[in-house]
């Protein structure tokens, strides 16, 4: 059975309560707009319901420990629909009363699940480490990011502590949203094709601050200088900084 919704998470727990409440307990979940429905394939179009999905999370709360609440969120970011299957599939045997159901690795669906969790957990310890802020002339820090998964939820808070006394924006390009940081609240952002046009530009349509590429210089000298030539190790760089990361980097804008 595939359900399409659409794509937020309120709208997976609702495809949860439908698949549990309908008894449909093979179920494989699409985002309604990246999904041409196949001739012969029953779809059941899921219509988010937020009383629905508050009655998810009470469920969830009664069987579930925080920790694993919050492993169910990562592994739904992943945004991979075989990911989102097991989730289904694991969730309903909870339900179900079925206890240490995630310690069974011989279950190919818990195995799927873990293994993506690990990948979810993997890229958001690299967001942290690799988001570079850039200040515009208005005072502003923003950076652009393209993580493999929807990783910004996981890292913005981490921002908001370790720079509480600034104005920033994460962007996600891939995705087309961002996170700002007004020094009081985060609130997720969605650019116009021009704002964004701004941000990726690689003229810069966005003018720095007088300091900033004097920061950027500086930053990009030390790295330079750090780098023995003849300790250099590409293949075990590439392990720790993968090339897809680089574009943002401004260490590599050299």
């Amino acid at each position: 059975m595939i359900y399409s919704f659409d794509g937020s998470y309120q709208g997976f727990l609702t495809a949860l309560f439908e698949s549990f409440e309908r008894k449909h307990f093979e179920v494989s979940l699409v985002v309604q707009d990246d999904f041409f429905a196949p001739l012969f394939e029953e779809v059941f179009d899921v219509v988010t319901d937020f009383q629905k999905a508050q009655r998810v999370q009470k469920g969830l709360h009664k069987v579930c420990s925080p920790k694993h609440k919050t492993d169910i969120f990562k592994v739904f970011l992943s945004e991979k629909p075989e990911a989102w299957k097991a989730l289904i599939y694991i969730v309903q045997k909870q339900f179900l009363g079925k206890k240490d159901i995630l310690d069974n690795y011989g279950d190919a669906q818990i195995l799927l699940f873990h293994k993506t969790l690990t990948s979810v957990d993997r890229e958001r310890h690299r967001m942290k480490a690799f988001v570079r802020f850039q200040k515009s002339e208005d005072g502003m820090f923003y950076c652009m990011i393209e993580p493999d998964f929807n990783v910004l939820p996981l890292i913005s808070d981490f921002f908001r502590k370790r720079y509480a006394d600034q104005k920033w924006l994460i962007y996600d390009v891939k995705r087309k949203y961002g996170v700002l940081y007004d020094q009081q609240t985060l609130s997720e952002v969605y650019l116009t094709p021009h704002q964004q046009n701004a941000l990726t530009n690689s003229e810069n349509i966005i003018s720095f601050d007088e300091t900033e590429e004097k920061y950027q210089t500086l930053w990009q000298q030390y790295f330079k200088s750090t780098n023995i030539e003849a300790r250099k190790n590409m293949k075990l760089h590439l392990q720790h900084v993968p090339r897809r990361y680089w574009k943002y980097l401004v260490e590599k804008q050299m």
